[in-house]
Parts: C-alpha cells; sequence; structure tokens
C-alpha cells in the first residue's frame, strides 16, 4: 500500500513522525513552518490543495486532524469504493485512529487497526459487519486481491450475511469458503448450477469465468480472482479504445471475466505507446514489459509471426 501520513498542528506533526518513524517506505507531508534537515515533505501551499492530491495519488492516507476537516476537503473528491484510497484519521493525541473512508475494498478498518497498534491508541470501526464479527464479502475479496462484480451488489449480500439469510457460496479454488465455514446461514455448493437452482436467498460465485447470470440474477455477486495475464501486441499509436474493445472480445470468446485481468504484458519496445498506457491506467493494472529475447524463450501455442519478428525482434508478444 502507497500510505501518506499529514499533519497540521505541531502536537500532530510529532505524532506523525513517531507514526512515520515505524511504517516502511511510507511518505510524510508537514506544513512548512515545521521543516527540520529531515526527509519529510513541507508543503507551503494550503491543506485544501495538498489534501486531494494526496488521496488521488496513494492508496492510504493518515491524517492526523479533526475527522470534520478531513470530511470536508475529501467529499467533492469521493469517487467509489473500489476507487478511493483509505482514510484514517487520528486525534493529535493519539488516542483514536478512525477508519473514516474505504473501509473494506479501500483497507481503511486494516489501516486504523495497525497505526492503532503503533501508536497505542483506540481503533474505531464502524463498519456493520466488522462490529458483529461477520467476514463482510468485500473484505475477503480484498484479502484474496479479488475484485467485485457488481460493486452495487455488496449492499445486498452484505445485508443477508448480517440478517442472517441464506447465501450460496461456490469457491472451487477454495480461496474463500474458508472464512465462512463456522457460518452457518452460509452454505457452500458443489457447482453454480446446484447454487442456482437452490432456494438461497443470496449467492456469491468464486470465479474468473463468464457469467450471464450476472446481468439477470439480481441476488448474484462475484468475486474475481486477479489471475488472468492479457499479453498485447499492437501496431505504433493504436488507441485505447481499440486496445480495450479487443481484448474484451477476446476474452468473451473464451468466457472469461475482464474484471479477473491482473496484469498487462508487451514487448519493451512498447513501454511509450500511449494507448496501451492509458489502457492500463484506467483500470488501473499493471504493466510488465519484456525483452524480445525474453519472448523468444517462451513456447508459444501460436505460430511465430514474420512481421513481429521483423519489426521488433520477437517471435510474437501476445
Amino acid at each position: 500500500m502507497k500510505l501518506a501520513i499529514i499533519a497540521i498542528t505541531s502536537g500532530g506533526a510529532t505524532l506523525a513522525r513517531k507514526l512515520h518513524s515505524q511504517v516502511e517506505k511510507a511518505e510524510l507531508w508537514l506544513p512548512e513552518k515545521f521543516r527540520q534537515a529531515d526527509l519529510a515533505n513541507y508543503y507551503p501551499e494550503k491543506l485544501a490543495e495538498v489534501l486531494p492530491h494526496l488521496f488521488n495519488r496513494v492508496d492510504g492516507l493518515v491524517c492526523i486532524m479533526a475527522s470534520g476537516i478531513v470530511v470536508r476537503l475529501l467529499a467533492p473528491h469521493i469517487k467509489g469504493k473500489d476507487q478511493d484510497a483509505a482514510v484514517v484519521v487520528c486525534d493529535e493525541a493519539g488516542q483514536f485512529a478512525i477508519s473514516l473512508l474505504s473501509g473494506h475494498l479501500g483497507g481503511a478498518n486494516q489501516l486504523a487497526t495497525e497505526v492503532a497498534e503503533i501508536l497505542g491508541s483506540q481503533p474505531v470501526i464502524t463498519t456493520a459487519t466488522d462490529v458483529n464479527n461477520l467476514p463482510a464479502f468485500d473484505e475477503v475479496a480484498r484479502q484474496q486481491n479479488m475484485t467485485v462484480e457488481p460493486l452495487e451488489r455488496i449492499k445486498l449480500l452484505n445485508g443477508l450475511l448480517l440478517d442472517q439469510k441464506s447465501i450460496s457460496l461456490v469457491d472451487a479454488s477454495g480461496r474463500v469458503a474458508e472464512a465462512y465455514q463456522d457460518i452457518s446461514h452460509v452454505s457452500v455448493a458443489r457447482s453454480f448450477a446446484d447454487a442456482l437452482t437452490g432456494t438461497s436467498q443470496g449467492l456469491v460465485f468464486v470465479s474468473n469465468r463468464y457469467l450471464r447470470q450476472l446481468e439477470t440474477q439480481n441476488n448474484l455477486l462475484a468475486l474475481r480472482p486477479r489471475n488472468l495475464m492479457i499479453g498485447i501486441g499492437c501496431n505504433r499509436n493504436t488507441s485505447a479504445e481499440e486496445i480495450e474493445a479487443v481484448v474484451r472480445e477476446t476474452l468473451q470468446q473464451a468466457f472469461l471475466a475482464f474484471a479477473s485481468i491482473g496484469v498487462i504484458a508487451s514487448i519493451d519496445a512498447k513501454q511509450d505507446e500511449l494507448g496501451l498506457l492509458a489502457f492500463a491506467a484506467k483500470y488501473r493494472l499493471p504493466l510488465q514489459f519484456y525483452a524480445a529475447d525474453q519472448l523468444n524463450q517462451i513456447e508459444a501455442p501460436t505460430p511465430d509471426s514474420k512481421y513481429v519478428k521483423k519489426a521488433v525482434g520477437a517471435k510474437g508478444v501476445c
């Protein structure tokens, strides 16, 4: 997690320095008036400029200040559960670490707990599943590096979990089922067909497969493991829109879910390919690049391409 710690008062700066000293690779942001000869970042700008900038750039944000300040400054920049950074607020006395925003998918609940352990604070977590000691589906998905599809159904399925309504879980990989083994109203079904023909009020499928039922079964939630690696070769100046269209079409033909893409890969000659970079950035997908010699060591299931060999020195890129 890319983490930033920010404070605005003298007491807050002291606490921020303490926290920063015990957290690896975190950024420390303090007002210019508190400058010292250290590795902290000192901002002369107004907090109203700095805080939203950090919120949009990092994965986790620890704000040592009043929660009302954070709410007012970040409210216009909130996008969604699957996009917002985790935000934790601490008072400058270090009494509380409050999970304020993106508690599950963003990881704020876990971050608040970790910050509290370091500072000797009381973690404040208010999400209903957590206070009832239940494993929320979006929290389990985050822990297992999965995406949730469609995101808007998380409220329904977590609600069923809280209300002790019957839920069928299909998890052939066994990555999620263990979290629910002691919850009597969550049953593990052997197959999609068994779950769909049963009487459960909620359905949760763990799969990278295309599930046409997602469009019609309003009580179905998919947890998508990010286990698909997409190799992309393209002509120079191919647009992000064309790349996305081809990726979606190819995955659909293979009955695979776009939401399960974990990595995009290409040849190193494409490191400056704007369309490819834009496509990866749009979906916040990591990009890996390989040299022609590395690609040529792979025995691909398709014939070598003379055109690609001449252009970039590789037998193939995808």
